[in-house]
């Protein structure tokens, strides 16, 4: 018979539902209220501009970037400042998001959880600073020089918010790859070793991956492909160090009987 006291299935589903509301609520607040005071000051228009400064610096003297829509010229800088309100306010989504997760997760992955998150927010957000300030400054002045000078370029808004979200996402990826390859080493997925055997293929993939995320020219494939081949490097000796660090399986065997003893009763047969 059930005890009247104790929740049904379906009162723990709801009540599910309603911290997830609840989280959800908080993190759009979060990203709403970091957009706002980004509208008040410095405004959508210097955020642009700051974020189209790597382009606007190898156009020709005098040109400037166009608008072909109607509306694109106060789209645009709306879509990039709530892009900025998003990426400030990454580190309070992804606490919301441990924060629902957390009660369900056993100890040991709560204390691993919040250092991947933590980890995985600076390494998402040091491969879009990478891309700001090395792919950018490289693989627009490389186009600059190659363009002919009988053309004026004078790229669309639109098309290069675009562009930069791709590149942004791509890059930011990328940089996860430690994480993923520590990820696999540390549920027993994959061994040091087998991510030693296979890296001749990783780094084909790399090359092919570069070549279908980035702009059909090769020194922009080579800033993606390269930081991905040396991050799958970092990724196998942060793996190696963990792998040392496990107990061998003759001391799991050993505590597991040693916490068996500790648990058994300890009374004699006939109390």
């Amino acid at each position: 018979m059930t005890d009247a006291s104790e929740p049904s299935s379906q009162d723990t589903f709801i009540s599910h539902l309603v911290e997830l509301r609840t989280r959800l609520l908080r993190a759009v607040a979060a990203v709403l209220g970091i957009f706002v005071v980004l509208f008040i000051y410095p405004g959508p228009s210097p955020i642009y501009d700051l974020l189209a400064q790597p382009m606007l610096a190898t156009l020709p003297q005098g040109t400037r970037m166009i608008a072909t829509g109607v509306i694109t010229p106060f789209m645009v800088p709306i879509k990039v400042t709530l892009l900025a309100s998003f990426v400030l306010a990454l580190p309070v989504v992804l606490y919301q998001a441990w924060a629902f997760v957390a009660p369900g997760l056993y100890r040991h992955e709560q204390r691993l959880a919040l250092p991947l998150i933590i980890s995985s927010t600076l390494l998402f957000l040091a491969g879009m600073a990478f891309c700001y300030f090395v792919v950018f400054h490289t693989v627009f002045s490389f186009i600059a020089h190659f363009a002919p000078q009988s053309i004026t370029p004078a790229p669309d808004i639109e098309a290069y918010v675009n562009f930069v979200l791709t590149m942004f996402l791509a890059f930011g990826v990328t940089f996860e790859v430690p994480i993923a390859v520590i990820l696999l080493v540390k549920t027993g997925m994959v061994t040091v070793k087998k991510l030693r055997e296979i890296r001749g293929y990783v780094i084909v993939g790399a090359f092919v991956v570069a070549a279908v995320v980035t702009p059909p020219d090769v020194l922009s494939q080579i800033l993606l492909a390269a930081p991905l081949c040396l991050l799958y490097e970092i990724g196998i000796l942060t793996g190696a160090a963990i792998e040392k660090r496990k107990p061998a399986p003759e001391d799991e065997a050993d505590s597991a009987r040693d916490l068996s003893r500790t648990d058994a009763p300890t009374g004699e047969p006939g109390d």
